[in-house]
């Protein structure tokens, strides 16, 4: 028996929020007219049609308070990477804090380390296929804005980044405005036609600690009406 159009519908939305999908599942998508795309190839194109200046200009208040907020963990010299640094306006921002001596970048997508190179030549920004990717070297802070939630196991890379990225004692700043108490985010994976993972608070605070991670905090910062703001998740590896 054929399904309704609106069981179609909405199977569709349950696949795009729950961020997997099965080879059913795309046959779902594509009845509903609704393609796949990868983070990658979304941000790709953005990156071709200016759009991540925008992303700058609109998450800047969101990691000035994520550096406020987790820059007292770090030791008086410590390194930096950004997760998903996008044209790496946020590498650069990290590069000029007191005591960093080095600050880098990584992206899935070649045009945003293509731009970012563009912006800045002297600047360290490498194309790594996440979440496979890891650096040559541990670091003391890595910050993530708007990156971890298109991972299909984000939590499982929470576990990689505390066990193979940080050094004793480092920390991790995360940003992401996709999740449950954030209703205004939630029809994202349909809109876009990307899948996400979509969590709530409490899941990604236990995702940290299940992780190793020390003396977690959540905050939820730069909210308005009908906006619950950027979710920021800061542990520290013991």
């Amino acid at each position: 028996m054929m399904e309704t159009n609106t069981n179609l519908f909405s199977t569709s939305v349950r696949i795009l929020v729950r961020g997997t999908s099965t080879t059913d599942d795309k046959r779902v998508l594509k009845q509903v007219g609704m393609a796949e795309r990868s983070a990658v190839a979304l941000f790709g194109e953005w990156a071709r049609i200016g759009r991540d200046e925008g992303m700058e200009a609109g998450h800047s208040p969101s990691v000035d308070e994520m550096v406020a907020a987790v820059i007292g963990r770090t030791p008086d010299k410590f390194s930096a990477i950004d997760v998903g640094c996008g044209n790496g306006w946020a590498v650069r921002r990290m590069a000029r804090l007191p005591g960093c001596y080095r600050s880098s970048g990584v992206d899935g997508s070649e045009e945003m380390v293509s731009k970012a190179k563009s912006i800045d030549p002297e600047g360290d920004y490498i194309v790594g296929k996440l979440p496979g990717w890891k650096p040559e070297e541990n670091v003391d802070l890595i910050l993530s804005m708007e990156f971890i939630y298109y991972l299909e196991d984000p939590l499982d890379f929470l576990q990689t980044i505390h066990d193979h990225w940080l050094s004793s004692g480092g920390s991790v700043a995360i940003g992401l405005d996709h999740y449950i108490e954030n209703e205004a985010s939630i029809s994202w994976p349909d809109s876009l036609g990307v899948p996400m993972t979509t969590l709530s608070i409490e899941e990604w605070r236990s995702g940290l600690e299940d992780a190793g991670f020390k003396d977690v905090e959540t905050h939820q910062f730069c909210s308005k009406e009908d906006w619950s703001g950027t979710l920021v998740l800061i542990g520290t590896k013991a």
